[in-house]
């Protein structure tokens, strides 16, 4: 009869051999078997791409590891669906050809129909975007020439997206399409103010998206959600250079999808042109965006920190006279404070044919800051048209003493001197453009 301890060995083995059965295994680009090359100058997308359809194919849990050093490679497609879950672990540099003619599409690195999908290791992958930036032509066309996206995750589900960098997109640093539940952690985004296009993370027509502890400074939105978007949250992320963190643009196309329950908190935003931001176009087909809350945001010297922007038109590219048909509602914008480099520090400009409902502004705390030179500090004011939003708190600046939809309303049981006096305007408290 087996003894308790025997039975314990015995135990503790089958586990032994269970676990290492389920360890993941490890496909090494750089192995003779695939033949990356970390120089610099050889290609290694077909190496990867080798060792991608193997490990994919693979019934047990499977790493790919491109290790330290720098790596050149070209478009590379990574397509699922798998066996088993996927790690992609990036400890080197990878490069992409910086001349966009020797590339096809809007994607360097696509990531596709996977689920259960880890990208992680501290790597960097650089877009070498220079020679593309003076080649965007959105300012000429109405639609833009597509060029590379650094990382782009096409219907990927249950991932994880951690320590690794995005260096200087051609457009887009990230784009996320049709995923469900996609965590981005621990990201840091950089491209310089002036990058055109070369937004951070873009999110599209997806479910369950998390941003957290990620550092992003761009040429365009740090953050920008479009339509399909639901259940959003970002929290604790630094943006700036850039313009904001923004929903929208939402109206461009027909057969738009709901944007519903989006949730940025515990976030710091410095010297961008916007600051948490929902626009739209005029003239668009009917749509809606709801269930939208900013919360607990600090804004270090920011252009617009506070802006709905119902008649978004960059490059004066739409018909700025129809209004928007985007419906906008249950917005919040709470506990906002720091500094503003424009006067018009809260800007609510919505649709006159279909006013914003159910916008509710909480200690707002904005003070203007001029950053140019051109004109000196004073009181903040605030814009607001087809919106009456419901104040509580202290209110720097006061909000919407001349608004369209008439005054705001104070939240029942509100102390009656929850805003803060109206200041003087002064003659050219105009908002900053904000494409």
């Amino acid at each position: 009869m087996a003894t308790a301890s025997s039975l314990s060995a015995f135990v503790f083995l089958i586990l032994c051999i269970s676990s290492s059965l389920t360890e993941a295994q490890v496909f090494d680009v750089t192995s003779p078997k695939y033949g990356a090359k970390a120089d610099g100058a050889t290609d290694m997308a077909q190496a990867l791409k080798t060792a991608w359809t193997e490990a994919c194919a693979s019934p047990t849990p499977s790493t790919i590891l491109i290790p330290t050093g720098a790596f050149l490679m070209g478009q590379v497609s990574l397509g699922g669906p798998c066996k088993s879950s996927m790690t992609v672990q990036v400890q080197g540099m990878v490069k992409a050809p910086a001349d966009p003619a020797q590339m096809k599409g809007d994607g360097w690195i696509v990531i596709q129909h996977i689920d259960s999908f880890t990208l992680n290791g501290g790597g960097t992958f650089d877009g070498q975007g220079k020679i593309a930036w003076t080649k965007n032509d959105c300012a000429e066309k109405k639609v833009c020439t597509n060029l590379p996206t650094n990382l782009r995750f096409d219907f990927v589900n249950n991932a994880l997206i951690q320590n690794i960098t995005t260096l200087d997109s051609k457009q887009f640093h990230v784009n996320v399409l049709g995923c469900k539940n996609i965590t981005f952690q621990h990201v840091t985004v950089t491209a310089p103010g002036d990058s055109p296009n070369t937004d951070g993370i873009h999110i599209g027509r997806s479910n369950g998206v998390t941003i957290v502890d990620t550092h992003i400074q761009t040429g365009d939105d740090c953050i920008s959600i479009g339509d399909g978007s639901q259940q959003v949250n970002v929290t604790a992320v630094t943006c700036g250079p850039g313009h904001g963190i923004s929903v929208g643009s939402l109206g461009k196309w027909k057969n738009e999808e709901p944007v519903i329950g989006i949730f940025v908190k515990n976030c710091t935003i410095t010297g961008t042109m916007n600051g948490v931001r929902i626009k739209t176009w005029p003239a668009s087909p009917a749509g809606t965006a709801t269930d939208m809350h900013f919360e607990d945001i600090v804004m270090n010297d920011v252009g617009n920190p506070v802006i709905i922007d119902q008649g978004y038109c960059p490059w004066n590219q739409c018909t700025a006279g129809v209004p928007s048909q985007i419906k906008i509602s249950k917005v919040s914008f709470k506990n906002i404070r720091g500094t503003s480099s424009t006067q018009v520090a809260v800007q609510l400009s919505c649709s006159k044919a279909i006013p914003c409902e159910e916008v509710e502004l909480a200690d707002i705390n904005l003070t203007f800051h001029a950053t140019n030179g051109t004109a000196a500090n004073g009181p903040t004011t605030s814009v607001c048209d087809n919106v009456k939003p419901v104040i509580t708190g202290n209110q720097i600046p006061a909000i919407c003493r001349n608004s369209t939809a008439g005054p705001p309303a104070a939240a029942p049981g509100a102390p009656a001197n929850a805003t803060a006096p109206a200041p003087a305007a002064p003659g050219n408290a105009t908002a900053a453009p904000h494409p």
